[in-house]
């Protein structure tokens, strides 16, 4: 079996500790995610794991012939060949194990004296080979290239056509191709869509071998991982279950720790208040003096960022009215040929939080960028509702920033008075935190200055938000804030994400898009996903393209053949117009189209929403078992650290079964948690 192993490794970065003392092994069927705070030294470990980095102390084991591959987050670029060619390269530990084979042969061609030792070797050598998939590395390239979103006609380009983000899709792929024994993937999931992330979970899922991965993707990692590592000041700890039963676990591990760092903050804050207040006092002085040194003395608590409550909310949505945005017949081409968008019809409806989903290249960025008035460039009517004010996000915004202002005076610019005080929190829940908001704007990393551009649309009163990958560089706190900020939302929101976890919570209806096509699903994403994967069994292929049921405010389905049910009207003077015939519309719509488009749909969600709910109080009740049992474990522990126990073996023996019987409650608890909640 492979492995790599730590054991009591060490590393420090001048006089903080990044690793102290840590343990992991990682073998053939691992399944890992390692989690831990932004700096906490998770790409450091992952690169110590991989041998590139070298500890200060402790060993790093390795089964011989084991092979490893690791995917750093970033900075890799490809040049001088094929798309094709590059990916052959994957490919390299093959062609010299076939040289190695082939020596082989030529010195047992010669019948030296050990004829039998060189068949063995030779024999052990084409069984790995052929156990590597390396002759179907043709099959397995191609598969790999279009899992993660390239096209056929890709396969031929250069390489150094591809833009930054494809960059590391190959990277990613050369490293999935070489099928190593354990693999180590920093943030794999950064430049990749939702349709390339449900290939990669699916690999994962499948992958023989072991792997370690780091993703702020939390439902990534609940559908491919068993184990979770948790880095924080230095420590690593292992808890067994998926990354939504390590949340749970870990939050009512550290409720303890929580309290204690409460109270030492406030006694922190009464010694320095008393410092402040009296330090220069003659009569005080002694005493604040002592104060200074029991504040220096003191061992300072530290949490999780991801355990420091904070929130923030948008301004109060400014009134609109009921519908907020129409669009009639949108027609959007780049070469005058091929249409990306082709009549599309659109009604968004106060309150609704629409996500656009579809391939790259569908039209969904483009779509966003004619609702936020963006690009202008195209055919058809889009008409906003009474009171309708927008605010848009994307990647490109962060462009726009730049100056020697600090982060803080610049946003302290652009914000409302109200908000000016809960800044630093907004701050901080963007990964800005501490001497961060000083940064000038001018040394930000692009990442950073997408952080800014998102907190910079939240500061204005809007009650349409145009959202475009608002996810990315987000880790998942930050996420979490910001989904329950848009949740709390008293507006529309229609948004673009790659993140599937972040869409299930947020949206309510789904509008598809694929070239020249759309369609809408009057519910959440995984209504979605259940429509899709009914008519991915049921129709044959082209089907689905025909179908165009009208639209109506009332959430038939549309298609790009639907027919228009607004007169080709223009200017704002008509605006009330088109308003009343979308209702005279929606109220001409057949009892039957209603009841297949509106009843079913609805009894379906009832019976999903029905099953769900018994499977959440199914969940709730395992969660709390299993608490249980690690409260009655953490006791017996403490009972056995007693010298009346550990000094009389007998007592000792029986502890140890104790705890042992409820670890292994623990483990079967927990299987079922993890079966009902997959």
């Amino acid at each position: 079996m492979a492995f790599v192993q730590f054991s009591k490794v060490s590393l420090a970065f001048g006089d903080r500790d990044i690793l102290k003392d840590v343990t992991i092994n990682l073998q053939t069927g691992s399944k890992v995610a390692l989690t831990g705070a932004n700096g906490a030294g998770k790409s450091t470990l992952i690169k110590v794991l991989a041998g590139i980095n070298h500890p200060d102390s402790g060993t790093r084991a390795v089964q011989k012939d084991s092979r490893i591959a690791y995917l750093p987050q970033s900075g890799l670029t490809h040049h001088g060949c094929t798309l094709l060619e590059e990916a052959d390269k994957a490919f390299e530990f093959g062609y010299k194990m076939q040289q190695e084979i082939d020596e082989l042969g030529d010195k047992i061609a010669s019948n030296p004296d050990n004829l039998n030792s060189l068949l063995e070797q030779q024999s052990t050598l084409i069984t790995k080979l052929d156990e590597s998939g390396w002759h179907r590395r043709q099959a397995v390239a191609e598969s790999v290239l279009l899992g993660l979103g390239f096209e056929r006609k890709d396969f031929d380009r250069q390489t150094e056509e591809f833009s930054g983000g494809w960059q590391m899709r190959i990277a990613l792929a050369k490293v999935l191709m070489q099928h190593p024994d354990i693999l180590l993937l920093d943030e794999p999931t950064n430049y990749l869509d939702i349709e390339a992330r449900s290939w990669l979970e699916e690999f994962l899922q499948k992958y023989e071998g072991g792997f370690l991965l780091v993703s702020h993707d939390r439902y990534f990692l609940d559908v491919t991982i068993n184990e979770v590592y948790e880095l924080f000041n230095g420590d690593l700890k292992r808890y067994p279950g998926n990354f939504s039963h390590y949340e749970k676990v870990r939050e009512v591990e550290l409720k303890t720790l929580i309290a204690a760092y409460e109270q030492q903050q406030q006694e922190i804050n009464k010694l320095e208040d008393f410092i402040n207040r009296f330090g220069y006092k003659a009569t005080k002085a002694a005493q604040a003096q002592e104060y200074q040194k029991k504040l220096d003395k003191m061992e300072r608590i530290e949490i999780p960022e991801s355990l420091k409550k904070i929130h923030f909310s948008f301004p109060p949505a400014p009134h609109s009215g009921r519908l907020v945005l129409r669009m009639n017949g949108i027609c959007k081409s780049y070469d005058g040929t091929h249409n990306v968008l082709q009549n599309l019809e659109l009604t968004l409806e106060n309150g609704e939080r629409l996500v656009v989903a579809g391939k790259n290249g569908a039209g969904k960025s483009t779509l966003l960028r004619i609702i936020a008035g963006q690009d202008s460039s195209y055919t058809g009517e889009m008409i906003p509702g009474a009171g309708v004010k927008i605010g848009y996000f994307s990647q490109d915004n962060a462009e726009t920033i730049k100056g020697s202002q600090t982060i803080l005076d610049y946003l302290e610019s652009e914000a409302p008075l109200e908000l000016i005080p809960k800044l630093r929190d907004m701050l901080g829940a963007f990964l800005f935190r501490g001497d961060d908001v000083y940064k000038s704007l001018d040394v930000l990393s692009g990442g950073e200055k997408a952080r800014i551009a998102l907190l910079q649309l939240l500061l204005s009163p809007v009650n349409l938000l145009v959202l475009d990958e608002p996810t990315n560089h987000l880790d998942i706190h930050s996420k979490d804030v910001l989904l329950s900020a848009l949740r709390d939302f008293g507006g529309t929101v229609i948004f673009v994400s790659h993140d599937r976890g972040f869409i299930e919570q947020l949206a309510t209806k789904v509008l598809e898009l694929k070239p020249g096509q759309f369609k809408y699903f009057p519910g959440n994403y995984e209504y979605y996903m259940e429509q899709i994967a009914k008519e991915g069994e049921s129709l044959p292929p082209g089907v689905q393209a025909s179908l165009s049921p009208a639209p109506s405010s009332s959430g038939a389905v549309s298609s790009s053949n639907a027919p228009r049910n607004a007169p080709n009207v223009g200017g704002k003077e008509n605006t009330s117009q088109v308003f009343a015939t979308q209702k005279l519309g929606a109220q001409a719509v057949s009892v039957d189209v209603k009841k297949s488009a509106g009843a079913c749909a609805y009894e379906e969600q009832k019976k999903l929403e029905a099953e769900r709910r018994k499977k959440e109080k199914e969940i709730s009740r395992l969660e709390a078992e299993i608490e249980s049992l690690e409260k009655s474990k953490a006791e017996l522990e403490a009972k056995l650290a007693l010298p009346e126990v550990y000094s009389n073996g007998e007592k000792a023996k029986a502890v140890q079964r104790q705890i042992q019987e409820i670890a292994d409650k623990i483990e079967e608890v927990t299987e079922k948690w993890m079966e009902i909640t997959e």
